[in-house]
């Protein structure tokens, strides 16, 4: 369909994300490049139309594009639009590989960013008239500690109701932007205790998902890392701090993959959240040596204990994980709408995975799809919070309390890569949805009662509800 669908632009594409940018009530696509970006206009028809310029997109220089995102950094009603930059690359200026005599472990590979000037972060503001203003340098986008930058989480860290901006850095520290609420940022990664290792070194930092993986009602980052490292989990304190709980968490264990896409997903529908890793190796010269590592890699699969700790159940996790596969960035969403999160998976120089969940524990679910009104039309920044019975204190934090979930709807996820956004939450064996409660960019709060489980439920800012649908899954053949 991509041709019809008027997306066949050829070119360097990096990531992509999603949002409505003209609250017209039809997801739109931006894509960032090497070189020129591309802002897709859904057309509502199936098809899209390259808007770029007529939305004032249009960069004056050739710059190395990287993780992007929809969000409401002004809270009026429109999305805004982040776009991180790698480095200032200039072919002309580089040095040759030859030259530069970059190795990895004895290797010459192509050479890493070290070096070279990092790139400027950019921030657009939506005028809410179908175009974007760049107001990256007013808002303190580029006065940061980090840069090469690559992967990003959007989310309400702190609890302010304003959203912030983590950024995972090639080579250095990671880049935090709190949001000053009046149209600026300030980075504040040292302080939050997220800018570096548990050590004090700066991390190769690629992929980034947010999710309460503890159950507090605060936000988490799960963070991939270059090979030789450990994967990075951050536990929000809910004081504007984090904790690297990497080690406490068992993640720790594994440092000999590269990882890229991560994504907290809840493999087993009991309402604490997993965590998945894709990896596979940066470079292709490491096949046939006696470096141990390979260019295509098996994922990594946890599960959450309920007690702070995930087990490694990669080995266990079927074909989709075991398999060694060159995976870059992948998103997660229920292709088959069976009440299961399934995932596809970009590889390089090859087909893409996609990763069917097959769970047999038959647990109860819900999903959420927003549709603002005062809010951005697609209800980026809404903090969802999910409350059931599971009839099961195993599945809970505290014996006798209700299962409390939270989440909030994000323009990108993991890698480069846009999830599902129907916010799917798994509710173990709950018979009924006690309470629904979305706190909306605008303000405005809405709750609804007693939802019947295993089911869709499209709710309009003002707690309407649009649609209901239970599906007709797909059927699965062996």
């Amino acid at each position: 369909m991509t041709l019809k669908s008027g997306l066949a632009r050829s070119g360097w594409g990096q990531a992509c994300c999603v949002g409505d940018y003209n609250n017209d009530g039809w997801n739109d696509l931006f894509v960032s490049y090497y070189g020129q970006n591309a802002l897709f206009r859904n057309n509502g028809n199936g098809t899209f139309a390259e808007v770029t310029k007529e939305a004032g997109l249009l960069q004056d220089r050739l710059r190395w594009n990287s993780g992007c995102s929809f969000l409401d950094y002004d809270k009026d009603g429109n999305l805004d639009l982040y776009v991180g930059n790698y480095i200032d690359f200039d072919i002309k200026t580089a040095p040759l590989p030859e030259d530069a005599n970059c190795t990895y472990k004895g290797i010459q590979v192509a050479c890493g960013p070290p070096g070279l000037e990092g790139g400027k972060n950019l921030l657009y503001h939506n005028n809410g008239n179908g175009t974007f203003t760049d107001v990256s340098e007013k808002a303190g986008m580029w006065g940061i500690l980090g840069a090469y930058a690559l992967s990003c989480g959007v989310a309400d860290f702190d609890g302010t109701g304003w959203p912030n901006i983590y950024v995972a850095n090639d080579s250095t520290s990671a880049t935090y932007y709190v949001n000053q609420k009046d149209g600026t940022f300030k980075d504040q990664a040292i302080e939050a205790g997220v800018a570096y290792s548990p050590d004090g070194k700066p991390q190769a930092g690629i992929g980034v998902s947010v999710g309460d993986y503890n159950r507090d009602g605060l936000l988490d980052i799960v963070k991939t890392n270059f090979a030789g490292d450990t994967d990075s989990l951050f536990l929000n304190l809910g004081d504007g701090s984090f904790d690297d709980r990497t080690y406490q968490a068992g993640l720790g264990m594994n440092t000999r993959l590269l990882g890229w896409g991560v994504s907290f997903i809840d493999i087993d529908n009991d309402g604490w959240l997993d965590i998945m890793v894709a990896n596979g190796h940066v470079y292709p010269e490491v096949d046939g040596t006696q470096v141990d590592a390979a260019y295509a890699e098996r994922k990594y699969l946890y599960r959450n204990l309920r007690n702070g700790q995930f087990e490694d159940v990669s080995l266990i996790g079927g074909s989709g994980i075991t398999a060694a596969v060159k995976a870059r960035g992948f998103a997660v969403g229920d292709f088959d709408n069976d009440g299961d999160l399934d995932a596809v998976v970009n590889c390089v120089n090859a087909v893409p995975q996609l990763l069917r969940c097959d769970s047999t524990l038959n647990r109860s679910w819900i999903k959420i799809r927003t549709v603002g009104t005062k809010s951005n039309r697609t209800g980026i920044g809404a903090r969802l919070k999910v409350v059931a019975d599971t009839g099961s204190p195993v599945l809970t934090a505290k014996p006798g309390t209700p299962l409390t979930l939270i989440e909030e709807v994000r323009s990108c996820n993991g890698y480069y890569s846009a999830s599902d956004l129907r916010i799917h939450f798994g509710l173990g064996e709950a018979k009924k949805v006690d309470l629904v409660e979305i706190r909306w960019p605008s303000g405005a709060v809405d709750t609804l009662k007693d939802l019947d489980v295993n089911r869709l439920y499209v709710i309009q800012e003002g707690g309407k509800i649009l649609k209901t649908d239970t599906f007709a899954p797909l059927k699965k053949n062996s």
